[in-house]
Order: C-alpha cells, then sequence, then structure tokens
C-alpha cells in the first residue's frame, strides 16, 4: 500500500528534464513508495529552492532524487543546506557537453557536502537507490526489492538458458 504522504522528493531543474526523471517515479510507484514530483531550478528560482530543501525533512521526505543537466548545481545546493540523503541524476541537456558536465558538476562535491550520484540519465538507479535507503527501515520495501532482485535474476537465467539452446557447445558452465 502506497503512504499518505510523499517520501521521496523528485525535483528537476526544468520539465525539459522530465523524460528522464519519470523513471525514478516509475520505479518508485513499482515499490510503491510515495513521491512527490516539482521543477526546483538553482538557478531560476534560487529562493523556491532554498525553501524545498529546508522544509523538505518537516514535511516528512525522507530522500531527495534532485536532476540537472548542465552545469548541474541543484544536487549540491540542495545537499548543502538539507540534512536528507540527496540522490543526483546528471542529464545530458540540450546545451550539454555530452553530459559530462553534469557528471562532474554533481559528481565533484567537496568534503562535508555528499551527493551520492547515479549514471548520466540513470533516474531509475536513483530511484532504486532511494527505495533501498527508505528499505533499510522499512520491512515491506525491502522485501519488494529483494523480490525485484530476484526477478531480475530470473530473467538473466532465463536469456542463459535461451542463449545455451541457440549455441550449446559455447558456454562454460561455472561450477557450483
Amino acid at each position: 500500500m502506497t503512504q499518505s504522504f510523499p517520501l521521496v522528493g523528485i525535483i528537476m531543474g526544468s520539465d525539459s528534464d522530465l523524460g528522464i526523471m519519470r523513471a525514478a517515479a516509475d520505479i518508485l510507484t513499482q515499490f510503491d513508495i510515495s513521491f512527490e514530483l516539482t521543477v526546483v531550478s538553482a538557478h531560476r528560482t534560487p529562493q523556491r529552492m532554498a525553501e524545498y530543501a529546508e522544509k523538505a525533512k518537516s514535511r516528512g521526505l525522507q530522500v531527495i532524487i534532485a536532476g540537472a543537466g548542465g552545469a548541474a548545481h541543484l544536487p549540491g545546493m540542495v545537499a548543502a543546506i538539507t540534512t536528507l540523503p540527496v540522490i543526483g541524476v546528471p542529464i545530458k541537456s540540450s546545451n550539454s557537453i555530452d553530459g559530462w558536465d553534469s557528471v562532474l558538476s554533481i559528481l565533484q562535491m567537496p568534503n562535508g557536502v555528499p551527493v551520492a550520484t547515479v549514471a548520466l540519465n540513470a533516474a531509475k538507479n536513483a530511484g532504486i537507490l532511494a527505495a533501498q535507503i527508505i528499505g533499510s527501515t522499512h520491512m515491506q520495501t525491502a522485501e519488494k526489492l529483494a523480490a525485484y532482485k530476484q526477478q531480475m535474476q530470473e530473467e538473466v537465467g532465463t536469456k542463459i538458458e535461451g542463449l545455451k539452446k541457440q549455441w550449446p557447445n559455447s558456454f562454460d558452465t561455472p561450477t557450483k
């Protein structure tokens, strides 16, 4: 059952980031974790960003996922203000240098202001990491994560069996 109040805040610097950030919302929905999703720009709405970060914990949020492209200041600035875990999603935007500017901007935070950083455009992984953080104290979420990982393992096993059928002599099966 989904929580009655949001546990995860998903924020992005622009609504143009929604195509990427939607994956975080989708995976949180799969794990029945409530979230809120909104635009909070570090550069265009700095007061909104500061207020969001300052009030996030008192509003019941446990994790913030912040996606940003280009200079990608949003995750780090939010992490500088809140004590909640912040997961940064670097986004390859239209003004980006192949996404490296966003990756490095989020990844290279100074000591004292950590931001967990996922791969470029990997909002799904950010959602899974947020679920793991929540699952560290919420048993139902932990059980759903375990089932998700088991399902991934089974899917790979099915693919291996299919490859073995197609090329039966090309596999070195690990011993148990």
